[in-house]
């Protein structure tokens, strides 16, 4: 899972107490970090606080509160409940001791399983990727999309998904690590990884037109191997308010869902860097 041999490809550098953020953070909305490297680090950080024996992070509400700049970052996390089988941590990341996002997490604790079948909704994934070879050093993440009808191979990027209003598939593997030296864990890439619900769930015949102010992730385990799956379920739309969804999926099966919010934005302002 883990890239510690990348140091140099990190996103970010620990300093202390401090994360340094280095140009691979760049989002695609101009020059601010990327929402999902924001996820990543508040993810990790109620996951250094929040996991435990016999624990599963749940859920992940992530709320992007403002735009991020490229300085140095500090992050500031908070039990607000630490029951038998309940823990509930908050995190606060902050620039200037501005709060600039935030994010609760729920931790379940894990027990013995129900006999029986709950009915849920079929969603098949498209196949894993091949091998794409060797990869771009400043590639940001690998993402392999299926656009139309879902069986038409993707390409590193989101293209497949330009001009096609129907359903819309991805599989995301993190290429860097997050913190320079650290292995990013299961959890955190899974965080990561959700961040595009809103591109996939949001893009339509005229490219993506709204940025997320939001997203939450809902995991029922702990992803296995190296890729995130994401398959739209839902988009909604009205007077440049959008709502989302997505069911989330590693190399198994399907884990749990995805869900964002969003606001309609200027299209050339998206420059896509995966």
């Amino acid at each position: 899972m883990g890239n510690t041999d990348q140091t140099s490809n990190a996103y970010l550098v620990r300093d202390g107490d401090v994360l340094l953020p280095g140009a691979a953070a760049q989002g695609p909305w101009g020059p601010t970090i990327s929402g999902h490297v924001v996820g990543g680090i508040l993810a990790r950080s109620l996951e250094d606080v929040g996991s435990g024996p016999g624990l599963q992070p749940a859920r992940l509400t992530v709320d992007l509160l403002r735009p991020t700049a490229i300085t140095p970052l500090e992050v500031r996390t908070t039990v607000r409940r630490d029951g038998r089988r309940i823990r509930l941590v908050d995190a606060e990341l902050l620039q200037d001791d501005v709060v600039v996002s935030r994010a609760s997490a729920m931790f379940l604790r894990r027990g013995e399983h129900p006999v029986g079948d709950v009915w849920s909704s079929s969603i098949t994934m498209p196949p894993l990727p091949p091998d794409p070879g060797p990869l771009p050093e400043d590639l940001m993440m690998f993402v392999w999309g299926y656009g139309g009808d879902g069986l038409s191979s993707g390409a590193m990027g989101f293209t497949e998904w330009h001009d096609s209003a129907g359903p819309k598939y991805a599989w995301i593997r993190q290429v860097r690590p997050l913190v320079a030296g650290e292995i990013t864990s299961p959890f955190v890439q899974a965080a990561m990884a959700a961040d595009a619900t809103s591109a996939l769930s949001h893009w339509g015949t005229g490219g993506l037109r709204y940025i997320n102010a939001d997203y939450t992730l809902t995991l029922a385990r702990a992803p296995v191997g190296e890729y995130i799956g994401l398959a739209a379920i839902s988009h909604n739309s009205h007077d440049g308010v959008a709502a989302g969804a997505a069911a989330v999926f590693d190399e198994q099966g399907p884990i749990g869902n995805a869900i964002t919010v969003g606001l309609v934005n200027p299209v050339e302002s998206f420059h896509p860097r995966a």
